[in-house]
Parts: structure tokens; sequence; C-alpha cells
């Protein structure tokens, strides 16, 4: 077949196939533009689930005599004119492919008047013809748009249609999702003549409360925060019954695979409950390309790890401001004596909050991060392994690829190794250092048996492995440089606790804090890079408790890091093993050996004392 342009009909059916999956779809297309258009009152009308039609009418601004039939052609829209407009798009449509693409598999009709004309007009395409014919109509200040017989000329798609109660679920999400972001707009949703759904404008907290409903807002903290050009909004929780997961950028619906990452990550610790979000992320429009998805749901962002930091501190400090809020369970009085006493009808109190020792682990799924993870550390697999890996990588083929912004969050979280990991038994052989000797076993869960040679003699001794982590850890923190923190914490503090921390601060700055106190609140913006994941908002307030009830005087840098190291510690204990005390003997060898203070943590074992005591 020789090569030949196609028709501008079949072009915007090929294109309708990207923009018009069902009549949610259509909706939505329709929907925007009305929102577009400066609407503060939308009405949807729908039969059989939007199949048999969809009539949106808004109060915008209207559209001209002389651009109807414009507006019906593909690529005509008057929301961008140069490729400038393209880098920092504030409208929700901007292709103008959705009106040629709807009226190419339906019976469109466009009624509009603009507040300049003193009658409306009414446009009308159907199908491949696609021959607008425009003729007066009577019609306010507006728009109105009648989509009649969705797929009527493309009866292999109308068959993947689903059942009328399904098409108008998805209408109904999707109606839900877009009155949140627009409180401001009144939005009334009719099915078969009977109203289903109506938002009254309103603000942006009752909107959330009456699309979530009570008990969603009122376990839900408040999210706000600002950094620079980022701005976020909106409430975040954790509970086992709700499940709304809402996230907008820009005002845009968004369900992005790096957005979704740190939102996993925020909720890490929650793995038995439920995440429920409803968040509103702000952002320059240059700073972000929306144009990277046929329905617009994923996004790219410029600086994608500064974004995903962002959403991810803002998240987890919201959330962890909350651990101390309880809940009560709403109850219900029986109605009738006879009932006798409601085992049910009794007020319990739960902490929302639970530690990683008492939650249940549900399975989670990693694949992408854990196929990118292993192809950047160089290592050799047995061909088993290797057989395995090709499977994973077979259905990870079949899933949407991980985009550049994203691979480069992961190779952030997960660095590039140099050199290739070793074997379990290749550390065994190289384990035996200088100072310190082989590892034998561990014969706690706390206490490792090391082996050590000298002067032929055979010399036995016990090391207690978490005060040893900690030497590490706090001499580690005494040779730290500081990080800024990407949003800076802020607590209240009293006036006793002021004065001891300007008397500490050359110690605390010593450290990498860099913080300063204003009109009773501390306002932390630097921390030690080690200890930068730590949950601040629940270790600051510790920290100052154990400066102010010191009792051994001045305390100086070193006992500082020795307390922070065992906070360190605590937040992330280890179930040690033989392939993980080689690594801290290691670290240990290259600190100097007079300030290690080995009695506190190494005990040698007399073996011929021992000897004797048991032949004897």
């Amino acid at each position: 077949m020789p090569i030949h342009i196609l028709s501008p009909q079949l072009a915007n059916q090929i294109a309708a196939g990207e923009v018009v999956e069902r009549p949610a779809s259509v909706i939505k297309e329709l929907v925007e533009n009305s929102l577009d258009a400066g609407s503060t009152q939308i009405d949807i009308d729908l039969e059989q689930g939007g199949c048999k039609l969809i009539r949106i009418r808004d109060n915008g601004c209207g559209i001209a005599k002389d651009e109807l039939a414009l507006a019906l052609a593909r690529h005509a829209t008057s929301k961008i004119s140069t490729l400038d407009d393209l880098d920092a798009i504030i409208s929700l449509g901007f292709r103008g492919e959705a009106l040629a693409s709807i009226s190419s598999v339906a019976r469109l009709t466009l009624t509009s008047r603009t507040a300049e004309q003193s009658e409306a007009w009414q446009v009308y395409a159907e199908g491949r013809d696609m021959k607008p014919m425009i003729k007066p109509a009577a019609h306010p200040v507006g728009s109105t748009v009648e989509v009649l017989d969705l797929f009527y000329n493309t009866p292999a798609r109308r068959r993947f249609l689903k059942t009328e109660k399904t098409e108008f679920m998805h209408i109904e999400e999707f109606v839900r999702r877009i009155a949140l972001t627009r409180p401001d707009v009144t939005f009334n949703l009719q099915h078969n003549g009977k109203l289903v759904k109506q938002y009254r404008s309103s603000t942006l907290e009752k909107r959330v409360e009456l699309v979530c409903g009570r008990s969603f807002m009122q376990k839900a903290v408040k999210l706000d925060w600002q950094h620079d050009d980022l701005l976020i909004q909106g409430w975040v929780t954790s509970s086992e019954s709700s499940d709304w997961q809402y996230f907008y950028v820009n005002g845009r619906v968004i369900k992005d695979k790096l957005l979704n990452h740190a939102l996993r990550q925020a909720y890490i610790s929650r793995t038995n409950e439920q995440q429920s979000y409803v968040v509103f992320l702000q952002i320059d429009p240059k700073q972000v390309d929306v144009n990277v998805h046929p329905a617009k749901h994923e996004v790219r962002f410029h600086e994608a790890r500064l974004v995903h930091d962002f959403v991810y501190q803002a998240i987890v400090m919201a959330l962890e401001s909350n651990l101390s809020v309880t809940e009560e369970k709403v109850t219900i009085t029986p109605n009738r004596q006879a009932a006798g006493e409601n085992i049910f009808n009794q007020k319990t109190v739960a902490n929302s909050y639970k530690t990683s020792s008492q939650l249940s682990k549900k399975p989670s799924n990693y694949a992408k991060e854990n196929a990118l993870y292993g192809e950047l550390v160089n290592v050799a697999l047995p061909q088993k392994t290797v057989q395995i890996e090709q499977k994973q990588s077979c259905l990870l083929a079949e899933d949407d690829g991980i985009t550049a912004p994203q691979k480069a969050v992961i190779e952030a979280l997960f660095p590039k190794r140099n050199t290739p990991l070793q074997s379990l038994q290749q550390q065994l052989d190289s384990s035996s250092l200088v100072q310190f000797g082989r590892v034998l076993t561990v014969i706690h869960p706390d206490i490792a048996l090391l082996e050590k040679y000298e002067d032929n003699q055979q010399k036995l001794m016990l090391m207690k492995l978490t005060i040893a982590q900690q030497k590490v850890t706090a001499i580690k923190l005494l040779s730290q440089d500081s990080e800024k923190l990407l949003i800076p914490l802020t607590i209240l503090i009293n006036s006793k606790e002021q004065q001891v921390l300007s008397s500490y601060q050359p110690q605390l700055n010593f450290l990498g804090f860099d913080f300063y106190i204003d009109k009773a609140k501390l306002y932390l913006q630097n921390v030690p890079k080690m200890l930068r994941t730590i949950n601040w908002q629940q270790l600051l307030p510790a920290l100052i408790a154990f400066i102010s009830d010191s009792k051994n005087g001045e305390l100086d840098p070193t006992q500082i890091a020795a307390w922070l190291a065992n906070q360190y510690d605590d937040n992330h204990t280890m179930i040690w093993s033989v392939a993980k005390v080689i690594p801290l003997l290691a670290q240990l060898e290259e600190i100097d050996i007079n300030l290690l203070q080995q009695e506190s943590f190494l005990y040698p074992i007399d073996i011929q004392s021992l000897t004797q005591s048991i032949l004897s």
C-alpha cells in the first residue's frame, strides 16, 4: 500500500481512541472546558450511564458565532498560541482535540452565547461526515453540549462498554474528584431524570467534608506547607476504613508514579492502615510538564527529587504530628429497655499509632523499584537467578515504564555501587581484622563471639554490638557535615528551654545543628547529615529535655553525640548476623583506639581460668 495522508475523519477517530475511552472520558473533557470558560455552575444530565445522552450545561463566557464551527475542528483551541504557552500551561485543556474526537464517534450539538451577542447559535456535527451546521437558538450566556449515542458508528468499541451502573460509577467518581478541586463551582449531576449529586459552592474544607464525609475530617490532619514556589495543602490520615486518595497538581487530578512513590514511603510505617488523603500541590507551571499523557493523568517535574522530598517530608510530619490523637467510636443507644445492655455500645479509646513490631506486615509491590535497583548493582548472578530476573523484567514490560525523573529519584534513593557486592563466604574470608580478629558467631541477638591470635595464642572476646554501633555513630556525628531541612521545623519552647538552648548553641552548632529562637518558637533549619531522616518533630523535644535535665553539669559535644547515637540506633534496630557484624568491625578498625573506650563494649574471655574451673 503506498504512503498517503489520512483523511481528517479517520485521523479524528484515531485521536478519539486516546481521548474518548468511555462516557466518563467525554464528561471529563467537557467539564474541563466549562471550568476553563470561567463557569460557576455546571449541570450534568445523563441517560443510560451516559451511553444514550450526555448533556453538559454551564454559565461560562460562551463561544462567539464565528468560532463555533472552528471549535469542532481538530487542534483548534483558545488556550495556547505559542510554544512558550506550552511550557507554562495553567488551563485544564490545551490540545484542541476533545470536541473533534467526540464528534467523530457521536452526534454532537454545541449551543452557545456570549455576553456581547443578542442571540445564541448552535452547531451540529455527526460522525464521519463532520460537516458542521450552524443555526440560531435560544440559550442564556454560556454553553450547552449534547452528546447522543456514543460510539454509534464504531460498534466494536461500543461492545467494550460496561453496564449502565458501572459506567455511571465512573462518572460519579470523576464528578467527585473535580468537585474537590473547585469548591467555588456548583456541580449538579442528574441520571435518568433524577438528581443524584449536588455540590453547592462553598469553602474548600466544607467541600472536602461533603465529598469525603465528616468522619474523614475528624480523623484527618490538616496539611499546609510552603517552600519557595512549592505549596502543599490538604488533609491526610491513616485509617482502616476510609480509602479516599485524591492528589492534585495545579488543580489537575494526577495519578503519577513519582508522587505515588513519595506517598508510599510516607505511609511505609503504617502498613496495616489504609492510606487516606486529599492533597493539593501548587507549583510553578514552568516547572511541570502536563503534556505527557493523552488523558493528562501523569505529569513530569523538572526538579523531580525536590518535589518528591517535599511531598514526602510534608506528609510524614503531618502524620507524625497526629500520633497522640485518639479516636472515639460512635455509639448508638438502644431504643428498647428490653434489649438489655449492648456489649458493643462502649466507648473505647485506641491510639492510632502502633510500633513496627506490633504491625502485621502486608506484602508490598515494589517490583519496579527492585528491578531498577538490580540494574544499578553490578553483581554477577547465578544462571537460575538470571532466569528469574528475566521473567520479572518481562512482567515489568507489560506495565507502564518508569520515566526519567522517577528513575533519577530511585537512583538517588539506591546509589549505584562502584564495586560488586561480596558474597557471604568472601566476607568471611576477609573478616580477620587486625584489632578485633575474626567473627565466629552471634551467640545472642546483641552479642558476637570474636577470635583473635596474639603471639600464637588464641584469644576469645565477647562484643556488645549495640554499644559498639552507638560508638561508631557518635564518632561519625562529631565529624559529619550538616544538611538543610527541606521544610524548617517549628516548635514552641518556654523561657527555661530558651535559656538552655542559647547556652548550648555552640555545642549544637558543632554537631551540625542550625537554629534560631524568635517569640517563644524554635526554628530548626539544619541537622547532622546522617540524622536527616529521623522524625525531628518527636526527637527535638526529647533532645531539649535531655540537655535541660542533665545533672552532670556542662555537656560537651561528645556526650550529646552519644545520646543522639542511642536514639538513632533505637530507631534503626537491627537483627544481627555474622554478615552484618563484619562491616561494623571494619568501621571500628578505622577509628582511633583512644576514642573507642573498648572496655564499654568488648569483654575478653580468660580461657585458661575457664578451663581450670571446668576441670576442677
